[in-house]
């Protein structure tokens, strides 16, 4: 007896789960926290990165690669930077195992303990500023804009399928500067590109923005970010910039000659997307029937699906898919004929929707007679008979039409879940239903940390564009410069 499908009104994340197993993008593991990210799933991560990579170069970086562990010293160089990551790090005591003396198995061999401890990468600013000190003597040598396709560890108690695992694949670059005003210049570059990516590629809006202090990347004298509101009113941080200042410089003793010889610490940045951004694609776009993937990251954009009932209407119709294969592919449009014989069209039509592919085929002996084909939207779920005569030009703008009505979806679910409010108990109302609140705040951390406290809900970001607006801080009624974004999140 199969399983009832389970809706998002009904139970959010349970669907969202459900969703990532029966589009095969990922399952879990044996390894705790740990999944295994399958073809499907690792084909749109693939895209993403891709996109992502071929901008980072477009601006300048260049991409190298760093240990994954890293020596526990390193860590404890930079106070903030410890305090952030000290609760979440793996960390490497021995090398060695031997088989124990009772048979039970292996066990860790005592004789072989590191002399000094390992860290599993949870984050590479101190393994790579011990390397910038080496790479680094003049202003010459300025600017390094490196980036890292790696994976990373953090050891986290609850886990979730791409949202938050113990170990996930991400970006991380890291630049240094010879002065202050060029690497703030690059994080906010950087941010450019994620949002762009965001907006253009994943079809989900975000606002730009800056945290509070208490909400900075541990070791960070500023964090820009970029926020996206989910289907269910959360906010999901879609990735971050950093503007280090020469915190990493003065702890790992990194410093440059200028052009009059005197020595100066180098300031920096870093920034990151991780596999977070495949649970954001998910949950932005996605509905009960499985998953949507915006055609500019979806591994297969149009697939081809011949209705026969004999070999030679079988030949006829897959010799026409060849055709129009030709003429997609050389658009640069994905394309794939199913003529599989041992699955019927309505369960390769059941499985694609899962999928998400954006556009499906279908054309049986009739339509030929007829010289039209049926073609499916996954987004609207629209059929529509079309003529064959410039059929590739019609998928091309269809898919063009796809991108940019998921993206304005999106954006019209995220202006109607966002709300003003003045007070605090009004607040404690309308968060409750989800959606960015927009309330003043008096810049205290203290009334930050009463607000998450008291309702789980946090300041996303001061938002970039924001509009100067003197009022009453919702909680205290102390005087306020602006409103910030408030949210549950993920």
């Amino acid at each position: 007896m199969s399983q009832k499908k389970v809706t998002r009104t009904e139970d959010y994340s349970k669907w969202y789960n459900d969703l990532v197993y029966k589009a095969d993008l990922a399952e879990h593991s044996d390894v705790r926290g740990c999944m295994v990210i399958k073809p499907y799933g690792y084909a749109i991560w693939e895209n993403m990165k891709d996109a992502l990579d071929r901008r980072f170069k477009e601006t300048g970086h260049s991409n190298a690669y760093f240990p994954l562990f890293i020596p526990k010293s390193y860590l404890s160089k930079e106070a903030s930077h410890v305090d952030g990551f000290a609760k979440e790090c793996a960390v490497v005591t021995h090398y060695r195992l031997k088989n124990a003396e009772d048979g039970s198995g292996v066990v860790v061999d005592p004789e072989a303990k590191l002399e000094e401890e390992l860290i599993v990468r949870p984050t590479s600013e101190t393994i790579i500023w011990n390397s910038y000190k080496n790479w680094i003597q003049s202003y010459r040598d300025l600017p390094i804009l490196i980036n890292q396709w790696a994976n990373v560890v953090r050891w986290e108690m609850r886990t979730r399928l791409f949202l938050r695992t113990a170990e996930f694949l991400w970006q991380e670059g890291h630049t240094a500067h010879a002065s202050k005003e060029e690497a703030i210049k690059e994080a906010e570059t950087m941010l450019d590109v994620y949002a762009e990516f965001a907006e253009n590629y994943m079809a989900m809006p975000v606002i730009k923005g800056r945290k509070t202090a208490s909400e900075r990347f541990a070791g960070a004298e500023d964090t820009l970010c970029i926020e996206a509101m989910m289907q269910d009113g959360k906010a999901l941080q879609a990735g971050t910039s950093h503007f280090l200042g020469q915190n990493f410089a003065k702890a790992f003793d990194v410093k440059f000659a200028d052009k009059d010889g005197k020595l100066e610490y180098v300031w920096a940045t870093s920034w990151g997307v991780s596999t977070r951004l495949m649970g954001a694609l998910i949950m932005t776009h996605s509905d009960d029937e499985g998953l949507v993937v915006p055609p500019k990251l979806a591994p297969l954009q149009v697939v081809a699906v011949p209705i026969y009932r004999s070999d030679e209407e079988k030949a006829s119709i897959v010799a026409k898919f060849e055709e129009w294969s030709v003429l997609l592919r050389a658009k640069g449009i994905s394309f794939k004929i199913d003529d599989d014989d041992n699955r019927r069209p309505g369960w390769k039509f059941a499985e694609y929707e899962v999928k998400g592919v954006p556009v499906r085929l279908a054309l049986g002996p009739r339509d030929m007679a007829n010289n039209v084909v049926e073609v499916a939207r996954r987004d609207t779920k629209e059929k529509t008979l079309v003529s064959m005569e410039g059929i590739d030009t019609f998928i091309e703008n269809l898919l063009h039409d796809i991108q940019a009505s998921l993206f304005n979806k999106a954006l019209a679910h995220r202006e109607a879940n966002t709300r003003t409010v003045e007070t605090y108990e009004e607040f404690k109302v309308e968060i409750e239903n989800g959606g960015f609140i927009l309330a003043h705040w008096d810049g205290t951390p203290e009334t930050e940390s009463k607000v998450k406290e008291e309702t789980q809900a946090t300041i996303r970001c001061i938002a970039l564009d924001q509009v100067k607006e003197e009022g009453k801080c919702m909680v205290t009624g102390n005087p306020s410069s602006g409103r910030v974004i408030f949210a549950k999140s993920y």
